[in-house]
């Protein structure tokens, strides 16, 4: 389990395919010994497993294993060295919840139609694919690239959401614009309530 709130920006530097999966090399700067072999590491929003790791200069650098179904329901299958993405490690007993509750395991793609920069802030409009725009709700929280956010309006299957400067200066999306293809996770309290919905309009 995540949170949704970013501890750091790690980068791509390396990407090889192995069959229909892939195997990458990140690095970050989390200290090596709080990323043990087998830890959970959000990536964009991805839950993904640390397979090795070792300490390269002032950074340290491990590795993940992406499947062709963690390819085909994400934008991890664009990725290449060079790229920047959001991290955070899993949320242990005890730490504060100071986004949502975000399991890292992504709903669909999203995709970014436009962005207003205004006073240092920025609102995008996103547009989430049809079979998840019922589990988006006004006030509500999306996971957008791991990120936690508020939802500030719905309209069909866009949405709006806000961003202060502390979230553009700590995070890739100061340079996310408008065309960017994202990751989203429904709130999980937004999925269950549409399940009982379903089933007590189904009378089940």
């Amino acid at each position: 389990m995540f949170t949704g709130i970013i501890t750091d920006v790690g980068e791509i530097v390396a990407v090889e395919a192995r069959g229909s999966a892939r195997h990458l090399a990140v690095a970050c700067s989390y200290p090596a010994d709080s990323l043990p072999l087998g830890a959970s590491v959000c990536h964009m929003g991805i839950c993904l497993t640390v397979t090795s790791l070792a300490e390269q200069g002032n950074r340290t650098v491990f590795t993940i294993d992406a499947s062709a179904e963690t390819l085909a329901r994400t934008t991890l299958g664009a990725w290449q060295a060079g790229k920047k993405v959001n991290l955070e490690r899993a949320l242990r007993i005890g730490d504060e919840l100071g986004g949502h509750i975000v399991t890292g395991h992504v709903d669909g793609v999203a995709e970014i139609v436009s962005r207003d920069d205004t006073d240092g802030t920025a609102r995008f409009v996103f547009r989430a694919p049809k079979d998840l725009a019922k589990f988006i709700a006004e006030k509500g929280s999306v996971a957008l690239d791991g990120t936690s956010l508020t939802v500030n309006g719905v309209d069909g299957d866009t949405f709006t959401v806000t961003m202060i400067p502390h979230t553009l200066a700590v995070t890739t999306w100061g340079d996310a614009k408008a065309g960017d293809r994202v990751n989203i996770e429904a709130d999980m309290m937004a999925r269950y309530a549409a399940r009982l919905a379903d089933a007590k309009a189904g009378g089940y």
